[in-house]
């Protein structure tokens, strides 16, 4: 036998063994090349830039968080806020920023990864009888939201005019006698692990 024949006789065997141990393991045989790994994310996470065209008549350019991958990480939009006084009146703003969260992604934020968890249901009011100056009370109370969406909302109120003088957020839910006011930092953590965002209030005194 010719060296070539003896060759193709012994790829056709190996073909047939390997056919016949896929068969015997339940392997379907394909033809189309299997990737074991996680498919990688095609999401730039890089904020689209916002033209300050649309600035006047009310509206200010605003820093809010989006969730982009696993992480939240900032996008700044043109926001329509109420009164001409400044400083911003501190339920004005956060209500004027939760509005942000609520709506989805533009175009240009969606082609980059970004979305949002925040839902429209979700609504934020002023403090409660007794409660301090600086408090916000949502609909909800914090640990019941979704954490991605609580780490949005914390973050884009921390360093705002919704923030108290230490850019933190003091948050509760809408019964003043049943839901305690928690105080709430953004963190790097916070920012780069959202989930954590359910248990990190501090109970404020």
């Amino acid at each position: 036998m010719r060296p070539r024949a003896t060759r193709r006789a012994a790829a056709l065997l190996l073909t047939v063994v390997v056919a016949l141990l896929a068969a015997g393991c339940g392997i379907r045989g394909t033809s189309v090349p299997v990737d074991a790994g996680a498919a990688p994310s095609r999401a730039s996470c890089r904020a689209p830039e916002t033209g300050r065209a649309a600035e006047g008549a009310g509206r200010i350019s605003v820093r809010i968080y989006l969730l982009c991958t696993s992480r939240i990480l900032s996008v700044n939009r043109n926001a329509q806020l109420p009164g001409k006084k400044a400083p911003i009146e501190r339920v004005a703003a956060a209500r004027a920023l939760l509005e942000q969260l609520r709506q989805p992604p533009t175009a240009a934020e969606s082609s980059a990864g970004f979305s949002t968890a925040v839902e429209d249901w979700v609504t934020v009011s002023g403090p409660a009888k007794g409660d301090p100056d600086e408090a916000l009370r949502l609909n909800r109370p914090p640990e019941e939201l979704p954490s991605y969406a609580l780490a949005q909302i914390i973050c884009t109120f921390a360093g705002s005019a919704a923030a108290d003088e230490q850019n933190k957020v003091v948050l509760g839910g809408p019964e003043s006698d049943r839901d305690p006011l928690k105080r709430y930092e953004c963190t790097e953590e916070m920012r780069s692990r959202p989930e954590v965002a359910v248990n990190s209030g501090v109970l404020v005194s």
